[in-house]
């Protein structure tokens, strides 16, 4: 029996632990149009392309192209289409390049007056958000008859703490529910 609880508790653990644990994507620049020089009329397409997604450390970025190269560059280079000194070139028509910090990755092409014409890049990738420390447990309610009083503004207990306290709410709840289901399980268990 106890053979049975332990192997219940091994299953409900690895069956959380894989359910909050999130995969990297690889993202497809550009969708089906891939890389390539934007029509006339488009060349904020790969800017309005990197708008609709989030990325984040660990996702990589699949660049397919032909006739055509993929440069890696610096804000400065980006802005000026200025491929003269790039980070890295790629060239062999499908390239793939980890996001492996979170910031600002700069792309152009590195065929003459592609960038000028909207074909570049930028990719912010977001830090990863710190999980907050626990806001106190126990809250008293002020005594009858008395005014609540206001914190002030810059006070770690004024109204812009409540998005960080939230968090940790979150956490804590998703907690009590995995410790809610594992004592499930283990009541059915017996």
């Amino acid at each position: 029996m106890s053979s049975f609880i332990f192997n219940c508790f091994i299953i409900f653990m690895a069956a959380t632990t894989f359910t909050c644990v999130q995969s990297a994507k690889q993202f497809q620049v550009g969708g089906r149009l891939g890389w390539r020089e934007p029509e006339p009329n488009n060349t904020a397409f790969y800017t309005q392309w990197a708008e609709r997604n989030r990325f984040q450390i660990g996702d990589s970025l699949v660049f397919e192209y032909e006739n055509d190269s993929v440069l890696t560059v610096e804000k400065f280079d980006y802005f000026n289409c200025d491929a003269s000194q790039p980070i890295t070139t790629f060239t062999n028509g499908k390239s793939t390049l980890n996001l492996d910090r979170s910031g600002p990755f700069y792309f152009i092409s590195g065929t003459d007056e592609h960038c000028s014409h909207g074909q570049k890049l930028l990719v912010e990738v977001m830090a990863p958000h710190p999980i907050p420390a626990s806001p106190p447990t126990t809250i008293s309610n002020p005594p009858e008859g008395s005014s609540p009083i206001m914190a002030p503004a810059n006070s770690p207990y004024s109204s812009d703490s409540i998005e960080a306290s939230s968090s940790s709410m979150v956490v804590t709840s998703s907690f009590m529910l995995t410790l809610v289901t594992f004592g499930i399980v283990m009541m059915l268990a017996l």
